[in-house]
């Protein structure tokens, strides 16, 4: 028999964050301090209070005794077994013995102290309001106390936690932000500046963030500077070799020979493309453009020159009107199509869904690293290929023009890349023909 699971009850979110963890954790702290002070102040007052309060009463009825054997009469508020005295108490009188009980006697509380005579108990009693009043006010003292201790403590605690987790996330700001592309992200500590200064954990962290930042950004610019020079430098001694690839007389060796040349100036251009687009120099010229004859094109163009097949399909499922850069939505489209029939198998099919492109093709799909981190230059399937810069290319030349693409595979196989361009949206009142209103 399977048991039924218990729903596992789920926290607020904000329960997680340290400002809230800490709040409790001081609030704790603080309730039980004040609890074990109030504790002790408490019995260790009432203890005292109550100890002169039996003296008292056992001095009274020493001299109550005294009166009694010497047959004189008792004064107000001692007798022989007054009916009001507790039980325990006159048991312990009767039995030979002195003792003292707080008792309440008709909503006054009464210290009571009996003693043996002749064979019953002679009580004697002393008003204990007073010091039953003190203890009372002492308790509301020390409550009152311990609610404005706690509270104080709390505000300074939340107050100087918040201050450190407002750092923490000022940090953790800044590392997303890296993490996203921005390498000039730096959370410039102030305690971080000062060598001498004393730095706390979180200044650590911060310091250890900002200067990993500018490691890695250092790097990433050599490596840049370095991918953008070896372009340069290639495309001078390539231009020669496809004019001297030309000039060689027909056949397979001359084939070979200018394709592999050709294959070498695609890879140094896409390489120049790849450091213009990693320094950020790319400039866009928008325009409005028709998704679907933009894409129909595309597909007609590739088919032409052999970079596309015949059996590519587009299928416009809603047409509309996008603000982007042809050229470089092209480049985009482009990329992916042959992509798509160069990794893939057919048929491939485009499909426009407003502002949605869809690129599918019907092979074994996308590897899992990429869609786990995205393409990565120069690097493919084993067995593919290719050197892994189309798809590089793409996702940065969807970036620069305001697009998200996002790679992922069918559920019955395939790989599908999916390009959502920003839609234009016409603000103008039918009817109008663009006029302004007149009041």
């Amino acid at each position: 028999m399977k048991l039924p699971r218990i729903a596992r009850l789920r926290l607020p979110a904000w329960t997680a964050t340290l400002t809230w963890k800490a709040a409790v954790f001081i609030t704790v702290m603080c309730c039980a301090l004040a609890s074990l002070l109030g504790v002790l102040v408490h019995v260790s007052v009432t203890r005292q209070t109550v100890g002169e309060a039996r003296h008292k009463a056992l001095d009274r009825l020493t001299d109550v005794t005294r009166m009694y054997e010497a047959g004189e009469q008792l004064p107000p508020g001692a007798a022989l077994d007054p009916p009001e005295l507790p039980p325990s108490l006159r048991a312990l009188a009767v039995s030979g013995k002195r003792g003292t009980l707080v008792d309440d006697d008709q909503g006054r509380p009464t210290m009571w102290a009996a003693g043996p005579a002749d064979g019953k108990a002679l009580a004697a009693e002393i008003d204990y309001t007073q010091s039953a009043r003190t203890i009372n006010g002492l308790d509301k003292a020390i409550l009152g106390s311990s609610i404005l201790a706690i509270g104080a403590t709390l505000l300074v605690g939340v107050f100087a936690v918040t201050r450190i987790t407002r750092r923490l996330h000022q940090t953790a700001t800044v590392a997303r932000r890296i993490d996203a592309g921005d390498l000039d992200a730096r959370v410039n500590d102030p305690r971080t500046r000062d060598p001498s200064r004393p730095q706390d954990e979180v200044a650590t962290v911060a310091g250890a963030l900002d200067t990993m930042a500018s490691t890695l950004q250092g790097k990433l610019l050599s490596e840049q500077r370095f991918t953008a020079d070896v372009a340069h430098e290639l495309r001078t001694p390539l231009t020669g070799l496809h004019a001297a690839a030309e000039l060689l007389p027909e056949g397979r060796p001359a084939e070979l020979v200018r394709d592999r040349v050709q294959a070498m100036r695609s890879l140094t251009e896409d390489l120049l493309e790849i450091s213009r687009l990693d320094a950020g120099s790319e400039t866009v010229d928008l325009d409005l453009q028709e998704l679907a004859p933009v894409v129909e094109r595309l597909v007609r163009a590739s088919v032409a020159s052999g970079t596309a097949e015949a059996d590519t399909t587009l299928t416009v499922v809603r047409g509309t009107c996008v603000e982007t850069d042809k050229r470089r939505l092209e480049r985009v489209l482009g990329n992916l199509l042959a992509n798509a029939h160069k990794h893939g198998k057919a048929p491939v099919e485009l499909t426009v869904d407003g502002p949605v492109v869809t690129v599918r093709d019907h092979g074994t799909g996308y590897p899992d690293y990429l869609l786990d981190h995205g393409p990565q230059r120069f690097r493919t399937d084993a067995g593919s290929k290719g050197h892994g810069l189309g798809l590089t290319i793409a996702v940065g030349q969807a970036a620069v023009i305001g697009a998200e693409l996002s790679f992922h595979n069918a559920p019955d196989g395939g790989a599908v890349a999916r390009l959502e361009l920003p839609e234009y949206v016409s603000f103008e009142v039918p009817g109008t023909d663009g006029a302004p209103h007149g009041a």
